[in-house]
């Protein structure tokens, strides 16, 4: 019989411990979804290593992959700091929220043991269940963006291998449990402290002493001005030439901030005393106003880590995009010449000439043609330069240009079977005629139509003794597979030209590219792995494609990864922050709603006005960053961007732009979310209130 008892008792804990879990859920299924998010994000950063994107690029850029693993563990730690707040916030809105609920539990004679170990085991049931669904789905999205990331750069993965990463798992479990566990702790230590009528009947927020009218004005003010300090520092690029103005900027930013919100109360007083015809619009403009008085600083954390979120996010998919779409891909490989070396004649003999649609040289050398005085000199080309419209891009160009006096020339010839790869028209080029070639790194497209205006008017230089004619369009595409080359200005000549030019010295790199059947069997990088493991029997020195690519897939998967992990991290804490504390601030003036309904109030009324607070609430720290976040990308695309891409700013602006736009429709999901659960609780006020 004692067995029995026992037995059904725990039945009966256990049953309550499904249900009130499974309603905590329902109730706050903003919080439930942030747990998963976070489950995901958590399983995605540490399975990097693992992936085989990353096995791939060990191979390319070892040393560069074992740095960007070597930061994981750091932001594996911050991490967990700052969800540690989340699951700390949210799981005291729903203690408390439970108060009441739990004093009668207290007073139907349950002991504080018993309830303790209630709570624990609805909290752990809950943590299960988080991660029995977060953990697959982790694992799907690790897999497909693993497949995504390669796929930016123009490739195909053959052969893909799923990864399960049991380490990845095992530290996601033991970071959420922990964080989970030690919230669970401190709150629970809160609840145990508590008198039965303190649980029955919280005690309300004390009222804040409040200071006269133009103390917050003008820290609005303040705050507007610091704010508007720190967007000049970052636009100008001042930020960026030291750490200290660096440090200035953000100061300048995150105290602006905290004064903008703790000056809102002002603007929110004086909007509640404007008459309106919209019904209950004071009684929302007080509730706002009360909320940003108590929670201003919460509302400008939130607005911190919205604009961090926003500009990682922005910032992150731009340049992994721009990586991606400005990578122009024409040859496979390059092979340096030693002596005696006759490399067609080598791929013969190994039989791979038939893996190669094109294969020919690429000539490059110094002017030394028997003249003392092998300068090149171009008076008229700069004077036509000083003769274009003032712009810092035209100073850029003079000042290059000036410091060119032995410039590199290049084999017609060479250049145009580059081009013919490519798909390009080729140059035509009479003696004594000379294109200018200047390497994508240092150039972009505003210096190239100003150098295409000067070449136009068919410009005299003086090399090697010689009058030449400058002629054609700026020619910038790359001589080799790789950058072992890179020429900031050069002079394509005839080939004759070329010759005399050089007597005969010069530089040989045969530049090839894979056949495409080749290519379309087994996908490029299966294709060049496989056609490098029979070249390494050759004693050929050459670098193929893969090099090149592998260190653009490491450009972006390193803004990709962690840019877009923590953008999401910020994002959820900052929204489920602002959720939470909206949702605690309207159940402790549940009885403002009650007095309402009283008056004549009605749902529909209650809950329109309640929308319009949320709106509100969470618009202002989100209007706050976004307008923070214009500026803050286009201060990172100034002092971060990789000068191969930096001619691409306004393109990537546009990028960053469509980003923030979708993290704006993100919040906007999440206003809904705390929305239906402002209703829901609005419903419950309806009912009669008991007497207790």
């Amino acid at each position: 019989m004692l067995w029995h008892s026992w037995e059904g008792e725990a039945q009966m804990f256990f049953d309550l411990v499904r249900r009130n879990s499974r309603r905590s859920r329902k109730e706050n299924g903003l919080f439930f979804v942030s747990l998963l998010v976070s489950i995901v994000s958590f399983y995605i950063i540490l399975s990097l290593a693992e992936q085989d994107v990353m096995v791939f690029l060990r191979k390319m850029e070892s040393d560069a992959v074992d740095k960007l693993m070597a930061l994981i563990p750091a932001f594996y730690g911050v991490t967990l700091f700052i969800l540690f707040f989340l699951v700390y916030f949210a799981s005291k809105y729903q203690l408390e929220r439970r108060s009441h609920e739990l004093g009668v539990y207290l007073m139907l004679g349950m002991r504080r043991t018993k309830l303790f170990l209630l709570l624990m085991a609805e909290d752990l049931w809950s943590s299960v269940l988080s991660l029995a669904l977060g953990l697959p789905a982790a694992v799907l999205v690790s897999e497909l963006i693993s497949l995504i990331t390669a796929r930016l750069v123009g490739i195909g993965i053959l052969g893909h291998q799923s990864v399960f990463s049991l380490e990845a798992v095992g530290l996601t479990i033991a970071g959420f449990l922990l964080i989970k566990c030690l919230a669970f702790v401190l709150l629970s230590g809160k609840i145990a402290g508590k008198e039965i009528g303190g649980l029955l009947a919280p005690a309300p927020d004390g009222a804040k002493r409040q200071l006269p009218a133009g103390i917050y004005f003008m820290a609005l003010a303040l705050g507007m001005l610091l704010l508007g300090m720190a967007y000049r520092l970052a636009i100008c690029g001042i930020s960026w030439t030291s750490m200290g103005k660096m440090g200035l900027t953000m100061l300048l930013g995150i105290l602006g901030t905290f004064l903008l919100f703790y000056g809102l109360r002002v603007a929110l007083g004086f909007l509640a005393g404007r008459q309106g015809k919209k019904k209950l619009r004071v009684f929302q403009f007080r509730q706002l106003q009360e909320q940003v008085i108590h929670q201003s600083v919460s509302l400008a954390v939130s607005s911190l880590l919205i604009l961090a979120a926003m500009c990682f996010f922005g910032y992150g998919v731009a340049i992994a995009w721009g990586r991606s779409a400005g990578e122009v891909h024409t040859l496979d490989y390059t092979f340096s010449v030693r002596e005696s070396e006759n490399v067609p004649e080598i791929l013969k003999k190994k039989g791979l000439s038939d893996s190669f649609k094109e294969l020919f040289e690429m000539r490059v050398g110094h002017i030394h043609a028997g003249n003392q005085d092998v300068s090149v000199r171009m008076p008229r080309v700069m004077e036509l330069l000083t003769e274009e419209e003032d712009s810092e891009e035209k100073e850029i160009l003079l000042n290059n240009l000036g410091y060119v006096d032995y410039p590199y020339v290049i084999s017609l010839s060479s250049y145009n079977r580059l081009l013919k790869a490519a798909g390009l028209e080729e140059i035509q080029l009479q003696s004594h005629q000379a294109s200018v070639y200047m390497d994508e790194e240092f150039t972009n497209a505003v210096r190239a139509e100003l150098m295409n205006r000067v070449l136009s008017q068919e410009p005299e230089i003086e090399m090697a003794g010689d009058v030449w004619h400058m002629t054609g369009k700026v020619q910038s595409r790359n001589l080799v597979v790789d950058s072992s080359i890179t020429l900031s200005f050069a002079l394509i000549v005839p080939d004759e030209d070329f010759q005399y030019l050089t007597g005969g010295e010069y530089d040989i790199y045969w530049d090839a590219v894979l056949a495409p059947e080749l290519v379309e069997d087994q996908g490029l990088m299966q294709a060049i792995a496989a056609v490098n493991a029979e070249l390494g029997e050759t004693g050929l020195v050459y670098e193929s494609y893969l090099q090149n690519m592998g260190r653009q897939l490491f450009y972006v998967v390193a803004a990709s990864y962690l840019t877009l992990y923590l953008a999401f991290i910020f994002l959820i804490v900052a929204n489920t922050v602002l959720g939470v504390q909206f949702l605690m601030q309207q159940q402790k003036t549940g009885k403002r709603y009650r007095t309402l309904i009283r008056l004549g109030s009605s749902y529909e009324m209650l809950c329109a006005s309640a929308r319009s607070q949320i709106r509100w609430y969470f618009g202002l720290p989100t209007l706050a960053a976004v307008v923070s976040s214009l500026f803050g990308v286009r201060a990172l695309f100034r002092g971060m961007l990789p000068s191969s891409i930096r001619n691409e700013t306004a393109g990537l602006l546009v990028i960053a732009l469509a980003m923030i736009f979708l993290l704006c429709v993100i919040e906007w999901c999440y206003l809904k979310a705390v929305s239906r659960a402002s209703s829901r609780y609005i419903l419950t006020l309806m009912e009669p209130e008991r007497e207790e």
